[in-house]
């Protein structure tokens, strides 16, 4: 699959993979923590590629406490 095809996910998919809340992932956006989304829809929402979310999701550090 070439970058900028595929499956686009919302935070509640961005969340349902990570095993965390949707209002978590708003917050990782809102810290940087998120990369910047793929698109941006007509009505001003997010979307991130799943390959891009699955990327980023591998390189990301663990909570330790978890």
């Amino acid at each position: 699959m070439s970058p900028g095809t595929g499956e686009l996910w919302s935070y509640i998919e961005v969340a349902a993979h990570l095993g965390v809340r949707p209002e978590t992932v708003k917050s990782y956006r809102r810290q940087g923590v998120l990369p910047e989304p793929d698109v941006i829809s007509v009505l001003g929402r997010p979307r991130w590629y799943a390959d891009t979310i699955r990327a980023w999701s591998a390189r990301r550090p663990r909570n330790r406490d978890r």
